[in-house]
């Protein structure tokens, strides 16, 4: 992944995060394989375990200790009320900004001709 892409990943993976999370419940490795799935093929465990230590503090998630077959409890994230709330947030910012970006795509590809 590019320098580029990576800086812009780091100010919307917190809202791709909780999309996946608002599907359903998930664990920290669960939440890093359904990105790859997803095509963010580079993102490591690390960077996802400490986004979901900073969604924890910041109350976005629910956390429940499940027992795991192999060592010890997995901690399982759960989206809510005030994780919805700010999803919802995320989305419409993501909206806004998107539509300006193609506005102004659009204009300097139409400016080029």
């Amino acid at each position: 992944m590019g320098k580029q892409m990576t800086e812009m990943l780091k100010g919307t993976l917190e809202g791709i995060v909780l999309t996946i999370l608002a599907a359903r419940p998930a664990y920290g490795y669960e939440i890093t394989a359904g990105l790859r799935d997803r095509g963010f093929s580079d993102i490591v465990e690390g960077t996802v375990y400490a986004l979901l230590v900073r969604i924890e503090q910041r109350g976005l998630v629910d956390v429940e200790k499940v027992p795991s077959e192999k060592g010890p409890p997995r901690k399982v994230y759960s989206l809510n009320a005030l994780g919805g709330e700010y999803l919802e947030e995320f989305w419409r910012t993501w909206s806004f900004l998107a539509e300006r970006i193609e506005q102004l795509h659009s204009e300097r590809a139409e400016g080029e001709h």
